[in-house]
């Protein structure tokens, strides 16, 4: 992703990278009160355990916690509540079936700013099992190895 005025990164669930194999990435818009928006823009966000489902027909963010705005009085949010994900329903039709396969969950892999709203990147995912991972953290090593080798 390149940083510029139009598009802000805000935070990124790296822990999703590392459990999970992304098999297919959606751009959400998601449903946000003031607060909420303020709060973001201060990056006061954890998406760690935060996992998407879909109600419904309806695709709902979970655990997502997103701080109380300290200036905000008697309309501060509730910072663990569920929040809406807005797609068209053909994609929430492509990703119920997706869902539907056996190991397939629906995780939030990033927040960012797109022109002054806020964008959730959502992916399908299967779980890694251990194998995989340090298989993972194996072959990130190698790379790194071999471009500090290059580099001298």
């Amino acid at each position: 992703m390149t940083d510029n005025k139009n598009n802000k990164n805000i935070i990124t669930n790296r822990k999703a990278r590392h459990e999970f194999q992304i098999l297919k990435t959606y751009e959400a818009g998601i449903s946000l009160n003031g607060s909420e928006v303020k709060s973001l823009r201060q990056v006061n966000i954890h998406l760690t355990d935060a996992y998407a489902t879909i109600e419904d027909n309806e695709i709902w963010l979970v655990n997502a916690f997103i701080g109380l705005f300290k200036e905000a009085t008697y309309n501060n949010h509730d910072p663990n509540r569920k929040r809406k994900l807005l797609l068209h329903k053909a994609e929430i039709r492509k990703i119920r079936k997706e869902i539907e396969e056996k190991g397939n969950t629906l995780v939030p892999l990033r927040l960012y700013f797109l022109n002054g709203k806020v964008k959730v990147e959502i992916g399908v995912a299967k779980g890694k099992k251990l194998f995989d991972k340090r298989e993972d953290i194996a072959r990130r090593d190698l790379q790194r190895s071999a471009e500090r080798k290059i580099k001298i």
